[in-house]
């Protein structure tokens, strides 16, 4: 008897298209209540999208989705993807969605829409993200909160002055803004300070990283890096927190900001990553899309990969999810350090790059947290060589885009310049991000 429910061997059974990064845009990071201070985050990325229509001619496209996020959420942007295409040039048609996950919300957007492009679901996306620190949402006190509420339901004027005569002058104080971990009560700089103290962390390595990461960004932009990446916005024309000029000297006169409760602090402002304020937004697409657009592409999103560490009993720290996403990323696609031109570590913290690569280097912890080999030493040469977090600025939602725009960049240059080489370029990027999560991602060109 014939089986009728086997499936067709004719059916594929993985899709088998790619998904390309054709370009990026962003507007200059800001340092919190500096230029930005007048711009909300919807005013922000609504301009980024538009710096991105315009260079690529999309002025009245309908693309297949906008995906975007923020971590510091005003309750009115309840749908701030949508809204900032219903605000740009794009045609209103195009569908959009809000998400978050913290500082890799952007990198998860890019992630997704790739996934949907290559299933062949769309056929171009973009993927962004905004944060506002000038801008954070203020929340008020409980007790106000609930009278303000009764207040929008009561239906005469004494009943409004009867609710009013229930708040005290203590009601009206609003609750002090933070990013505080909620499940710890601690800062992500007091959670590094842990991390730092644990893995050995040294301030002179902090500030090496620090130092390396202001040098590498001023390079990139004299060298024009950022021509097509970066549009001006509010009279700022390069990142407001890039000191070229500093010197190994004053970074270590800086007086320490995190684990000052500790013997031997080492965290300062300059190895610490400023409030910033900014927006990033990347154009994916299918390969099919790309050259029926006149578009060469950059790069092809390969593969990601998520982690999370429990950082809330102790058993890793915060922002150390990288240790772990990147060596399963590289170990799921049969590669090795050796094999990745190009490394993005995202440091919310110089300490998150010293102590990642110190993970990334040691056997035992290869084979007891991740039952991998290691992956070795990291020539720093490889390492964030356009500068990183430390120099730009990290507006939370928007820096995984600003790294993955300039990682495709980096890549295509590479391949431009050696047309030849057999192998494909290949970058890999790291992002941590809050909650005790980290994405990465493989890049090859």
């Amino acid at each position: 008897m014939t089986d009728t429910a086997t499936p067709s061997p004719s059916i594929p059974a993985r899709p088998d298209g790619q998904a390309v990064v054709v370009g990026g845009n962003r507007i200059p990071f800001a340092k919190a209540g500096g230029h930005y201070a007048g711009a909300t985050s919807l005013d922000m990325l609504t301009t980024t999208i538009d710096g991105l229509v315009a260079r690529f001619g999309l002025a009245g496209e309908r693309l297949g989705e906008v995906r975007a996020g923020a971590v510091l959420n005003h309750s009115k942007d309840f749908n701030l993807a949508r809204e900032a295409v219903l605000g740009s040039a794009l045609d209103p048609t195009t569908p959009a969605v809000t998400l978050q996950r913290a500082c890799a919300t952007s990198l998860e957007a890019a992630w997704d829409v790739a996934n949907k492009i290559t299933l062949g679901q769309l056929d171009v996306a973009v993927a962004a993200g905004v944060d506002s620190t000038s801008d954070a949402p203020i929340v008020v006190g409980e007790r106000l909160r609930k009278v303000l509420l009764k207040l929008n339901r009561a239906k005469t004027p004494m009943d409004r002055v009867r609710l009013l005569g229930q708040l005290r002058p203590a009601d009206l104080a609003p609750v002090a803004p933070n990013v505080n971990e909620p499940r710890t009560g601690l800062s992500m700089g007091e959670h590094q300070a842990l991390t730092n103290l644990a893995w050995g962390v040294t301030r002179e390595g902090q500030d090496e990283v620090a130092l390396a990461s202001h040098r590498n960004l001023a390079a990139a932009w004299e060298d024009g890096l950022f021509d097509t990446l970066v549009t001006p916005y509010r009279g700022l024309t390069r990142d407001a927190a890039l000191r070229p000029d500093t010197t190994a000297e004053a970074l270590a006169g800086l007086r320490t900001v995190f684990g000052n409760d500790q013997s031997n602090p080492t965290m300062t402002a300059g190895n610490s990553t400023p409030l910033s304020d900014g927006a990033a937004a990347v154009l994916v697409a299918s390969p099919a899309w790309a050259a029926a657009n006149g578009h060469t592409p950059l790069a092809r999103i390969v593969d990601a990969e998520a982690a999370a560490v429990d950082f809330v009993r102790g058993e890793e720290g915060l922002l150390m999810g990288g240790a772990y996403a990147v060596p399963r990323l590289l170990a799921r696609q049969g590669l090795a350090l050796e094999d990745i031109d190009l490394v993005e570590i995202h440091e919310a913290f110089a300490g998150v790059v010293v102590a990642t690569l110190a993970a990334w280097a040691s056997e035992e912890f290869a084979q007891q947290q991740l039952g991998l080999p290691a992956l070795g030493t990291l020539d720093p040469a490889r390492l964030n060589v356009a500068g990183s977090s430390l120099a730009a600025g990290h507006p939370f939602g928007a820096t995984g885009a600003r790294i993955l725009a300039t990682l495709a960049t980096l890549l295509h240059r590479r391949r431009l310049a050696d047309p030849s080489r057999e192998r494909p370029f290949r970058g890999v990027i790291s992002v941590c991000a809050a909650g005790g999560q980290a994405v990465a991602m493989l890049l090859e060109a």
